[in-house]
């Protein structure tokens, strides 16, 4: 209850700004390539303190690490509200990449907690605790409305700042679900401990089965042309459909209520009929999502943001649920950590090429990239995805 109640507050207020930023970027200086560039940045921060954030989840436990690094995050969100140039956003989004260092002891705490069993149904009821966020792209287009962009986005970095330091306060209350030796989280200790980290994060492949490794290779592809794509969405819609700013907000709740309506059936459908079928049907259905996007009009749109949160629930709650079927409790912190520290490092180099891409060449080429990729993904998961025979516990 404690975690639901924390996510609660940080997913609801840390989507107000995510709706309008890369305009934010732009207003405060930036280019479309800075949006990128930016991002870039701080994706390789956040992938290379992955390794120690999955070391100290499994070494020293998964409470400590959260809570310390939960008020950093906090900390970060000033900066962003305090902007007068992108250089500004620049530190602040290096800042929290830095306190992200949790993620984590975050999803190993989460599969510790939910039963073998259970899966696709437990990490459907996480993802739908985070359903408040539907809202918030109402909010951000009624920030915009009565207060402008920059404005409004400030209120809107305000109100984030103010949820994450609560949902600090609240972690505070969190049990722990891993015996270990519990220790400090300090900066000595951090960077004594990080060499080892990253060695036994290489390492974690060996000690886990084949088909973690290949379940991560072939889901980190279609990941670097999302995040190829991610920030142009807003620019992409409003500069080149012409598509106004609100009703741009109104779209992305509508994507919200789909993803979020459609979790919950979902999850109980991979514990039913497994986590294969819908992974590849998750790929089928997000590449004619991106086409219809990038030649829509205002009903096309929301034909394809629909099919986008569809494919969306699919994929994440198939993954991640698979992810643990196969992941021993002792190896999760450290499998998720390399990960993440994967999936961030693509990341910046994903959105570096998808700026230069999307200013220099054509706004369309990302997203065409985007749905060749959903397309080789759903091919290649039907050919080579096994799933165990005996889950994890």
């Amino acid at each position: 209850m404690i975690p639901m109640i924390s996510w609660l507050l940080t997913d609801f207020a840390g989507a107000i700004p995510s709706a309008y930023y890369s305009l934010y970027v732009l207003e405060l200086g930036g280019t479309p390539f800075i949006v990128g560039g930016t991002e870039s940045v701080s994706s390789i921060i956040l992938a290379l303190v992955q390794f120690l954030g999955g070391y100290l989840a499994d070494k020293r436990g998964r409470k400590q690490l959260i809570l310390v690094m939960s008020f950093g995050v906090a900390s970060s969100y000033i900066l962003f509200a305090m902007a007068v140039n992108w250089y500004f956003i620049l530190v602040g989004a290096v800042f929290r990449s830095i306190c992200l260092m949790f993620l984590p002891a975050v999803d190993a705490m989460r599969a510790d907690s939910i039963p073998p069993e259970k899966r696709g149904l437990g990490y459907s009821i996480t993802i739908l605790v985070s359903a408040i966020s539907v809202l918030s792209p109402v909010v951000a287009g009624f920030f915009y409305m009565t207060k402008g962009l920059v404005p409004g986005m400030r209120t809107a970095y305000w109100i984030a700042t103010a949820s994450f330091f609560a949902a600090a306060i609240i972690r505070f209350k969190l049990k722990e679900t891993l015996k270990a030796d519990i220790g400090g989280c300090g900066l000595r200790d951090a960077f004594r401990s990080y060499k080892k980290a990253v060695a036994e994060s290489f390492g974690v492949w060996k000690l886990v089965p084949r088909s973690a490794l290949i379940l991560f290779i072939l889901y980190s592809t279609p990941s670097f042309f999302v995040h190829m794509c991610i920030l142009y969405y807003v620019i992409y819609a409003t500069n080149v459909l012409h598509v106004d700013e609100f009703h741009y907000a109104m779209m992305l709740a509508w994507q919200s209520i789909i993803f979020y309506g459609s979790v919950l059936p979902i999850g109980k459908l991979v514990d039913r009929i497994g986590r294969k079928n819908p992974l590849a049907a998750s790929s089928i259905l997000f590449a004619p999502g991106v086409w219809l996007f990038m030649y829509g009009d205002v009903p096309r749109l929301y034909v394809a943001f629909l099919l986008i949160a569809v494919g969306g629930s699919l994929m994440w709650t198939a993954y991640l649920s698979l992810r643990a079927d196969v992941v021993p409790r002792e190896h999760r912190g450290r499998v998720v950590e390399f990960t993440n520290f994967a999936d961030n490092l693509l990341s910046s180099i994903s959105l570096i090429v998808g700026g230069f891409l999307y200013e220099s060449v054509s706004p369309r080429i990302p997203f065409f990239l985007l749905l060749a990729s959903m397309i080789l993904t759903a091919i290649f998961t039907l050919l080579f995805i096994r799933e165990p025979r005996r889950r994890e516990e």
